[in-house]
């Protein structure tokens, strides 16, 4: 296998090694080290200078901003050295700010984690570092250079020395530019830092979509309230004044029965839509009473079962409310059950919910079940969902969801 540290081409080949780039690419990591370490730690004093004339003006602003500015500068720079001795790639963390101009470029830069790492590792490169870069490369080469040097019948012994210590200086290069490279890359560059935002990323799509799911759900219902509900009670007047210019037991009497009766009908089928969509019990009492309503309603005996210390955050709240809706009406539609149940606590900030029920069971969350909505959705509040569904029954499905009350 190829080394791509230099660590593990010393540990591969510890003889072919000496032989190889890597002990000059480990050299001029530290060298570098020194030279930008020194450059660093000139820059870091002027700004603190310069900060500290300016503090009673600005409040320290500028040096905020001269470090953070100064932090990104070095940091980048670390990160094309390290490919000096750690080949994988060093992607940069940054994104970019989301306005233009050098106030929303600090403001998003103070806001991200990977800024103050990098002012972390900068202020240990200015004050550590680049020392011990030139304390290693002393001992490996100045040290030896002063034994050289010496003279005299008694300094043979320190001659030997030195070229022993001059001999294994690639092993002692390359195992401190190695350490100092790891270091770096902890800080700048740790391997799991893209996953990390990768996730973030995921948690913050997964909150956008129960947001814009609520404020489309809230969107529909406005609208058929104000829209069809609307346009049917019209039409009901419309029938109504037609039916006294219509004369009783007349074909067109008997045909605006019946339009009657289906305009009732499509009513009441809208007003219960709507009431799904958004249930004013939820909205005025929460999670529980509306629960208990829509168990009362439901074409089997449900029993709920539901105990919390007060009202959950809107989101979770209506959220929870979808997920049991779901999993009822998929039992009434499926699972051929004679009765369900419905049972929730409170404990150690997470709510954990049992729908269950007693119908034939075998339920597949793998095979594109209404199942996999229902874990969508509890996913997305960063919670999870278990089935226990034997041919035969019974089905329980399992919620545990995360949540903190204010």
């Amino acid at each position: 296998m190829r080394p791509t540290t230099a660590w593990q081409a010393m540990a591969q080949r510890p003889t072919g090694f000496l032989v190889s780039a890597w002990p000059w690419r480990s050299l001029a990591y530290l060298v570098g080290g020194v030279l930008f370490g020194a450059a660093v730690t000139a820059v870091f004093a002027v700004v603190l200078a310069a900060g500290a004339v300016l503090l009673l003006v600005l409040v320290g602003v500028v040096v905020l901003a001269g470090l953070v500015l100064a932090a990104t500068s070095v940091a980048s720079v670390e990160r094309r050295r390290l490919r000096l001795v750690d080949l994988d790639p060093v992607p940069d963390p940054h994104r970019g700010p989301r306005a233009p101009g050098p106030r929303a470029w600090v403001r998003h830069r103070l806001t991200e984690h990977v800024t103050w790492r990098e002012l972390a590792f900068t202020l240990v490169s200015a004050t550590a570092l680049w020392w011990l870069d030139l304390l290693v490369l002393g001992f490996c080469f100045g040290l030896p250079a002063v034994f050289f040097e010496a003279t005299g019948p008694q300094t043979w012994p320190w001659t030997v020395f030195g070229v022993l210590v001059l001999l294994a200086s690639p092993y002692t290069v390359t195992s401190w530019a190695g350490a100092r490279g790891a270091m770096t890359r902890t800080f700048l560059a740790p391997r799991d830092l893209e996953l990390q935002e990768e996730l973030r990323e995921v948690r913050a799509s997964q909150a956008r979509f129960l947001d814009s799911f609520d404020a489309e759900r809230t969107r529909i219902e406005r609208d058929l309230h104000d829209g069809a509900q609307q346009h049917l009670v019209s039409l009901g007047m419309t029938l109504g004044m037609l039916r006294l210019d219509t004369p009783d037991g007349s074909p067109q009497s008997e045909l605006l029965t019946q339009a009657e009766q289906q305009l009732a009908t499509a009513h009441r089928e809208l007003r219960s839509l709507i009431r799904g969509l958004n249930p004013p019990v939820l909205a005025d009492h929460g999670l529980v009473a509306a629960v208990e309503d829509y168990a009362g309603r439901f074409p089997i005996p449900v029993t709920v079962d539901l105990t919390l210390p007060q009202r959950l955050p809107r989101k979770l709240e209506s959220t929870l409310y979808y997920v049991i809706n779901e999993a009822l009406t998929n039992i009434a539609r499926h699972s051929g059950a004679g009765s369900a149940a419905v049972r929730g606590r409170y404990h150690a900030d997470v709510l954990i919910l049992d729908i269950t029920d007693d119908g034939h069971g075998g339920v597949d969350p793998g095979a594109g079940s209404g199942v996999t909505g229902l874990a969508d959705r509890v996913a997305a509040l960063q919670g999870r969902m278990r089935v226990s569904s034997p041919v035969g029954g019974p089905t329980l499905l399992h919620v545990e969801v995360p949540c903190r009350f204010a």
